[in-house]
C-alpha cells in the first residue's frame, strides 16, 4: 500500500493502465513522464490554454503551501490579476479551493495529484527536459521526495478520517473534526520509517488543552504502526489508523 500511495502522488489522475509501482520511483518519471515531455505538454496546454501566467500560479501552488497571499507572492503578481486567473483556473477544473478551520486565508490545491507534479517538477524544468537532461528535475525529486509523499499521505487522510485541517497563526492540527455530539476529534499524521510513540497521543493532549476542549476524541495515522505502549491506550477515545485502512479509499 505504501507503495500504491506513493506512485499515487505522482501519476494519480492518469489513465496510463497499469502502473509497476515495482519500479524505482524515478525510473518510472523518467520513462512515463519526461521521456514524453511534448506529448504530455500538448494535453496540459488544454487545461490551461498554454497562458505563461497559468504556468507561474499553478507551479507556485505545486510548490508551496497554497494559500493565496503566498502564491501571489512567488508568482510576483498583483491580486487583481492573480483573483482573476484563479477564478479561470477554478472554473476549468484545474484546481479548487480550501478552507480549513480557524483560518480566515483561502487555500488552493490541484484536483488531480498528476497535474500537481507537472507543475512541480516538469513545466519549470522544461529546457533541460527538451535536451532529454533530466540531472535538475532528479536533483528537485530527491530534496522534495519525503515532503511530496507526506502531503499526499495527510490529503489521503483527510479523505479517510472525514476531517480537516486546524490552522492558526502558531498552531497546525494534521486532522480536525467537529462532531455533531459537541465533541471535538483531534489527529495527527506521521509518515515516517519508525513506529510513533505514546509521546503523540500526549502531545495531542496538550493541544486539547490549548483549546480548552472538554470531550475530544484522537486519531493518529502512521505508515509504519505504533509502538506496544501506544496500542495499549487504543479504545472508544483513541483510533489508530494504518497503510492497510487506506484500501477503503481505492
Amino acid at each position: 500500500m505504501e507503495d500504491a500511495i506513493e506512485k499515487f502522488s505522482i501519476f494519480g489522475g492518469v489513465n496510463w493502465g497499469t502502473i509497476d509501482t515495482s519500479k524505482p520511483t524515478f525510473e518510472l518519471i523518467e520513462q512515463l513522464i519526461l521521456d514524453d515531455y511534448t506529448y504530455i505538454r500538448n494535453d496540459i496546454q488544454e487545461l490551461t490554454s498554454g497562458l505563461p501566467l497559468y504556468h507561474t500560479i499553478l507551479t507556485a501552488i505545486a510548490l508551496g503551501d497554497g494559500k493565496k497571499h503566498a502564491i501571489y507572492k512567488r508568482a510576483r503578481i498583483t491580486q487583481d490579476v492573480g483573483d482573476t486567473a484563479i477564478e479561470d483556473l477554478l472554473q476549468r477544473g484545474v484546481i479548487y479551493k480550501k478552507q480549513y478551520i480557524a483560518d480566515g486565508e483561502a487555500h488552493f490545491a490541484f484536483n488531480l495529484p498528476f497535474v500537481r507534479f507537472w507543475f512541480a517538477f516538469v513545466s519549470p524544468l522544461f529546457q533541460g527536459i527538451k535536451e532529454h537532461n533530466y540531472k535538475e528535475v532528479q536533483q528537485r525529486w530527491e530534496n522534495r521526495e519525503q515532503e511530496w509523499y507526506l502531503n499526499t499521505f495527510k490529503e489521503l487522510s483527510l479523505a479517510l478520517t472525514q476531517t480537516t485541517h486546524y490552522i492558526t497563526k502558531d498552531l497546525f492540527i494534521d486532522l480536525y473534526k467537529q462532531e455533531r455530539n459537541g465533541s471535538v476529534t483531534l489527529g495527527v499524521v506521521k509518515y515516517t520509517n519508525t513506529k510513533v510513540k505514546k509521546s503523540e497521543l500526549t502531545q495531542l493532549h496538550l493541544v486539547a488543552q490549548k483549546l480548552h476542549l472538554q470531550s475530544v476524541n484522537f486519531i493518529i495515522v502512521s505508515k509504519k504502526g505504533f509502538s506496544n505502549e501506544l496500542k495499549a491506550h487504543k479504545g472508544q477515545q483513541l483510533q489508530l489508523i494504518t497503510l492497510k485502512h487506506f484500501k477503503a479509499l481505492v
